[in-house]
């Protein structure tokens, strides 16, 4: 089957990023740590749009669920991105040799969630060692969900992209601004407009309800299913129109046999 064939060769090409494979291991937990040792345990006052309500908690916590977040939606990125751009060539041969294009995407995706799903289990066993949880399935699944939504970036940009660097710089740059400006405390002092529409809006607010309240905001986090289906949508238009499924040579042999 096409699908199966394709989702392998993906997965393989994850599996041979070993700079992918140590930023999953080594970055998140420094990340989460460095957020706890720099984060003092004085209580804060956050309000939650998910649970309309204001919420007390230490800011190393909180500190510590935010950089959880960011740090996946950075992993996220950099292993979709990476595995895409560089399979470039092999994907058109691939759809040269006669795999749709279609297949070739939901393959894309389904690594895509596999990986989210990974990456979310690993960073909650972290943060359950580190905080005390209230829920953590709800927790895992915001996590799950920021995986998606930066994987499903991190495919259209390696898709789209005509160079690495672009597409890390821009993969750094939107994970930084979108977690700084998720951040509760920030976002308190700053009341930024607009940050509801930002990927990992849902998300957090979903993980720090699970994380610190007694509350589960289950639908804020869908939002990060419409980001990750906007995302692969877009991935699947460049698709179509940067890559031929023929040669162009057997395409001259039947002009010329006309």
């Amino acid at each position: 089957m096409a699908l199966t064939e394709l989702l392998r060769c993906t997965l393989l090409g994850h599996l041979r990023n070993r700079l992918a494979l140590v930023l999953a291991v080594a970055f998140i937990p420094i990340w989460i740590a460095v957020a706890r040792l720099c984060t003092s345990d004085e209580m804060v006052r956050i309000w939650l749009d998910a649970i309309s309500a204001p919420v007390s908690a230490p800011a190393s916590q909180v500190g510590q669920v935010a950089s959880a977040l960011g740090a996946i939606t950075m992993v996220a990125g950099f292993i979709t991105f990476t595995e895409t751009f560089q399979s470039r060539q092999m994907d058109r041969r691939l759809l040269l040799a006669g795999y749709p294009r279609l297949s070739m995407l939901l393959a894309k995706l389904a690594a895509v969630a596999l990986t989210a799903a990974l990456l979310a289990l690993y960073t909650t066993s972290l943060l359950w060692i580190s905080l005390p949880v209230r829920h953590v399935v709800p927790l895992a699944l915001a996590l799950a969900g920021a995986g998606l939504a930066y994987g499903g970036i991190g495919l259209l940009l390696g898709s789209l992209v005509r160079g690495e660097l672009e597409g890390f710089f821009l993969i750094i740059m939107l994970s930084l601004v979108d977690t700084g400006l998720q951040n509760p405390v920030f976002n308190t002092l700053m009341d930024v407009a607009g940050v509801s529409a930002l990927p990992l809006y849902g998300v957090t607010q979903l993980a720090l309800s699970s994380a610190l309240t007694a509350h589960i905001p289950w639908s804020h986090g869908l939002l990060s299913l419409t980001w990750s289906a906007a995302t692969g949508a877009l991935a699947l238009l460049v698709l179509h129109s940067h890559r031929p499924s023929r040669s162009p040579l057997s395409g001259r042999k039947r002009v010329q046999a006309g």
